[in-house]
């Protein structure tokens, strides 16, 4: 696929819409918020974050982004999304996080211009909302620098994930607005396995993210089979 076409327009305009709200904790964004906490220690227990070059892949209004940076990264985070960019750009600014920076392009566009760049790549929650995953795969690989660590989130396909992300995420619980996830860009763990191979990528660990609506809380599982969290390596040339 095309570098220029690997995005879905009502996507993009689905999260332009929200835009404003990213960083309001009690939004349509408080999963995020809720989990952010899990991921960066996770991603903390693979490699530590201070001084290095970290790449942020489709990071919104720059939750994680942002999170990293606090942690002594340089970040830099991308989006196509352009109002959830300038988001990003205005709360960094606000909270005085000057070693974070953001820029509207495309992750296979960016792989061409500064391949081999960066220690850490994060990629979350991103690949199930874009065309061919694959080729985010495969993007992100080229811009890790070799034996540095490229972290994927997103949802597993299977009717246990369509009841729990789709129905009871959207239009039970309402933890998400309807229509944020198409059940046919959900992309198994094989498959994922797959692409990474594909590309160089050494699967190191995978994780589930469990929620319970009862007491409204996340915590990180054994459990891959609705959302899933996949470490990766990339292997020496």
């Amino acid at each position: 696929m095309n570098n220029s076409t690997n995005v879905d327009p009502s996507e993009l305009a689905k999260f332009s819409e929200l835009a404003h709200r990213w960083w309001d904790p009690n939004s349509e964004f408080r999963p995020l918020h809720e989990i952010n906490p899990l991921r960066l220690s996770w991603i903390q227990e693979f490699t530590r974050l201070q001084d290095l070059q970290v790449l942020d892949v489709g990071c919104g209004g720059g939750i994680l982004s942002e999170a990293m940076a606090r942690e002594g990264a340089q970040v830099l985070g991308i989006d196509l999304a352009t109002k959830s960019l300038r988001v990003a750009q205005l709360h960094a600014l606000e909270s005085g996080v000057k070693n974070v920076h953001y820029r509207e392009c495309s992750v296979e566009a960016l792989a061409t211009q500064t391949p081999a760049q960066y220690d850490v790549v994060t990629c979350m929650e991103m690949l199930e909302h874009v065309p061919d995953f694959e080729s985010v795969v495969q993007a992100c690989s080229r811009l890790v620098k070799p034996g540095g660590w490229v972290f994927f989130s997103t949802l597993n396909r299977n009717p246990k994930s369509f009841l729990f992300a789709i129905v009871g995420a959207e239009f039970v619980l309402n933890l998400l607005p309807r229509g944020t996830h198409e059940y046919q860009k959900f992309i198994k763990p094989s498959e994922l396995a797959q692409s990474c191979r594909a590309s160089r990528l050494a699967q190191h660990s995978i994780r589930g993210l469990s929620y319970n609506p009862l007491t409204r809380r996340y915590w990180v599982s054994r459990d891959p089979s609705v959302n899933y969290w996949v470490a990766t390596q990339k292997n020496a040339p």
